[in-house]
């Protein structure tokens, strides 16, 4: 059975984070998805498997290829055992991390459809139509995220130990207005329940809900038992460094960076921690060298993720050569992420 991936964790979307009319147009703030690590696979070369192999194209970053193998499966009959419901989620998997929001909102739609009493279908429902609702227009924008508030309420209604299906309800409550269902006590009494169940994530959560309430020392604290508690601390460095350069902390943001890249090289399941880590980086205009070298070390590793695509390393990496005075190595890294997922918007600007 295929593990289902939990988030991209390059993927953002958007809620909206004011209570007036006028504020909703524009989303003021992003929830970064959360996500569990995978077990890595050698492909199966026969196929003998195909959505096992579209999954493991899909966390090599290969878009491209994933799509095509989806493409090709029948609606029904045979091959015998195609799940229908999985494939969708995959596709739909596939379409957001190429950043194609109603494309994948149209497949996890699907996916729900077809088995509406999958706790993870929901919640990937919930997450290509909060996508949506950040790109939308004024006036689609309100119900979509409503749409997403609902979505991601009955995954948790579904498997009330759903950790991502938690973790993401809770970060919605804690940026969203009242008006869609928001609310710092909502998202409180989300950390509570997620405390049972992913310890790490609950005081994630509280960490947010402290940075969003300007209590920067509580913040902090939860930042660092998030790391102390998690099984995959390096993933939580990322985000104590990210923490630090908005608090324009910088010697020890690159300090977290550094704790965040040891503890991927002791964790094949943290490998993402690099992806991340060079992202602070890159934010924080800091050390364009190391971060060129863990997004190399990333793309090495066999152990790649959907919640950091190959294809958008390649392209963090060609703006990081063409900075370093490396053009070709620029134009390699470009061709790299087109070879990938030649649809993919950003490598072709």
């Amino acid at each position: 059975m295929i593990e289902l991936r939990s988030a991209s964790r390059y993927l953002q979307f958007a809620v909206l984070a004011t209570a007036t009319v006028a504020a909703i147009a524009t989303p003021t703030s992003l929830l970064a998805f959360r996500a569990s690590a995978m077990t890595s696979g050698a492909p199966d070369p026969l196929g003998h498997d195909p959505l096992a192999q579209a999954n493991r194209y899909l966390q090599d970053g290969e878009a491209d290829k994933a799509l095509a193998l989806l493409g090709s499966l029948p609606s029904s009959g045979p091959p015998a055992g195609i799940d229908q419901a999985l494939a969708h989620n995959l596709g739909c998997r596939v379409h957001l991390t190429l950043e194609q929001w109603d494309a994948a909102a149209n497949e996890c739609d699907k996916a729900v459809h077809l088995d509406a009493n999958n706790s993870d279908y929901h919640l990937w429902l919930a997450r290509a139509i909060g996508q949506r609702a950040g790109h939308a227009s004024f006036m689609n924008a309100f119900s979509l995220a409503r749409k997403t508030r609902a979505e991601f309420e009955e995954s948790v209604r579904l498997n009330p130990r759903n950790a991502d299906a938690l973790a993401d309800l809770g970060e919605f409550y804690r940026e969203a207005p009242g008006v869609i269902g928001g609310g710092i006590d909502k998202a409180q009494a989300d950390a509570a329940q997620l405390d049972k169940v992913d310890p790490a994530r609950a005081h994630h959560l509280r960490a947010d809900i402290a940075n969003g309430q300007k209590d920067f020392p509580t913040a902090e604290r939860e930042f660092k038992q998030a790391i102390s508690s998690s099984p995959h601390p390096a993933l939580e460095w990322t985000s104590l460094a990210s923490f630090y350069r908005h608090q324009n902390r910088l010697d020890e943001m690159e300090s977290a960076v550094h704790s965040a890249q040891s503890g991927a090289a002791r964790d094949r399941h943290a490998a993402v921690a690099l992806f991340d880590g060079a992202g602070v980086l890159i934010e924080a205009k800091r050390n364009p060298a190391l971060a060129a070298k863990m997004l190399a070390d990333y793309l090495a590793s066999p152990d790649k993720t959907e919640d950091a695509p190959a294809f958008v390393a390649h392209l963090r990496l060609a703006h990081l050569e063409s900075q370093l005075g490396d053009s070709a190595g620029a134009a390699r890294e470009r061709a790299a992420a087109l070879a990938l997922a030649h649809d993919f918007k950003p490598a072709k600007e």
